[in-house]
């Protein structure tokens, strides 16, 4: 991930609109990285904020004519299209280009717009995401279809979706002192952690800190069972982590870091069983299903496929003109999925990767998050601000459904049965988690199958 000076990161995420347009101050600004609270600058009023009791908009609500996000457009002095025509206009994707738009435009896959995979549930503001590093957009983990984790502020949170509460579930503000103290095990307290990165799988819920740090925290223990700093080089933000079992069944845990290192821990000792290092900062692993390859991504146009036991790499996708910074496995691990700052998203059959098997495109920004549903069906694709994109992997992914939104994008989530998704917005005034149900347009029969 690239590094900026905090001048330099201004003038990267500067204002994308004129704000004569909207007669509002600094709309939608992307992060500003020395605020310790990483809020973000709203797009409408203050004095619009709903009282805490209208916070949430279901869905009757919104069939009903209510805006999903409480948006009270009818008061603004601008219509929901005339700004949407301003925000295509203005917004700025930060880029690096090493290749024609025009000529990677033409590659694209023609899809269909229109469809309706999954319809609007619910939106709550009385839980908020929040981001502290605009190329990092990692931050909602649904565990189930009522329980969704997120970031809010220093706050990792718990949103029941049934009981419609939230919950602080570990709070890095305060000094982290960790469980887990056993000689040789590199576990240290930390504190003021301001999180860019996070899992949740298996009962273990894994961060990563803008200075290089690793936090883990078993769900049913009050206490962090570890923490440390995986680094302590200048530019050491933790990226990416994950946890997954290797192929004898035993959970890892796994960081990338802004350092080209790979690292690896069990995930019941936390002990480092593993280190590989590359060529240039890693902003994204995922391991394959059959947990015997690792997609590696980061500050280059190629994208890796390396043995996930060794680190040794075995093949070089090329097509992408631009950084990567998300990537995802199709559960029958032969297609992997690429998000990257050149506005794609790419798929590769892991059985032919001399050419990537279609390009899918955003429409605004880099694509910063992709995730599969377990049975393969759908692929969502998130860009950094208002536009998440399902497709549906049985029509060669030319069918896809285009949730429309404002606010930047904090992270998204399809629950483990495909029957939710959340999407985390991170606004000063209408951050929110948004949930949408799988359609059923057969339900009958799935007491039959």
């Amino acid at each position: 991930m690239e590094h900026f000076q905090n001048d330099d990161l201004e003038y990267v995420v500067d204002d994308y609109y004129d704000v004569d347009d909207f007669e509002h101050d600094d709309p939608f600004a992307e992060p500003e990285p020395q605020r310790d609270t990483a809020e973000f600058d709203s797009d409408f009023e203050d004095d619009f904020e709903s009282s805490k009791p209208q916070t949430d908009t279901s869905a009757v609500e919104a069939r009903n004519g209510k805006d999903i996000q409480g948006i009270p457009w009818e008061r603004l002095n601008f219509t929901r299209d005339k700004y949407r025509e301003a925000r295509l206009r203005q917004y700025m994707n930060y880029e690096n280009l090493s290749g024609s738009r025009k000529e990677l435009e033409k590659e694209c896959l023609h899809v269909e717009k229109g469809k309706a995979f999954y319809d609007f549930q619910f939106n709550t503001r009385l839980v908020k995401s929040t981001i502290v590093h605009f190329q990092l957009r990692n931050l909602v983990w649904a565990t189930s279809k009522h329980d969704v984790y997120l970031m809010q502020n220093y706050s990792v949170m718990h949103w029941s979706s049934l009981l419609h509460k939230g919950k602080e579930v570990l709070n890095v503000a305060k000094p982290i002192i960790p469980s887990l103290k056993r000689p040789g095990l590199l576990s240290q307290q930390l504190s003021r952690v301001q999180i860019s990165t996070m899992a949740v799988k298996e009962n273990l819920l894994v961060a990563g800190g803008s200075q290089g740090e690793l936090i883990c925290k078993y769900l049913n223990q009050p206490r962090v069972a570890f923490c440390t700093e995986l680094t302590t080089d200048d530019n050491a933000i933790t990226n990416a982590v994950d946890v997954y079992r290797n192929p004898s069944g035993a959970m890892r845990v796994m960081a990338a870091n802004n350092d080209a290192q790979v690292r690896i821990f069990d995930a019941e000792t936390f002990a480092s069983l593993n280190r590989f290092s590359f060529d240039w900062s890693v902003n994204n692993t995922s391991v394959s299903p059959d947990s015997k390859l690792l997609a590696v991504l980061g500050d280059s146009v190629e994208c890796l496929i390396a043995d996930a036991q060794s680190g040794k790499v075995t093949s070089n996708l090329k097509g992408h003109l631009d950084y990567s910074f998300a990537s995802a496995w199709h559960p029958d691990g032969q297609i992997l999925a690429t998000g990257n700052q050149d506005t794609t998203c790419r798929l590769w059959d892991i059985r032919n990767l001399s050419k990537s098997l279609a390009i899918l495109k955003g429409i605004m920004g880099a694509i910063r998050a992709v995730k599969f549903t377990s049975d393969g069906r759908f692929l969502v694709m998130a860009e950094p601000a208002d536009f998440v994109h399902i497709f549906d992997t049985k029509s060669g992914y030319v069918n896809y459904q285009e949730i429309d939104i404002f606010g930047e994008i904090a992270g998204i989530s399809f629950s483990p049965d495909t029957e939710s998704l959340f999407v985390g917005v991170a606004d000063r005034t209408y951050g929110s988690l948004l949930e949408f149900n799988r359609r059923r347009y057969n339900q009958h029969l799935d007491y039959i199958l």
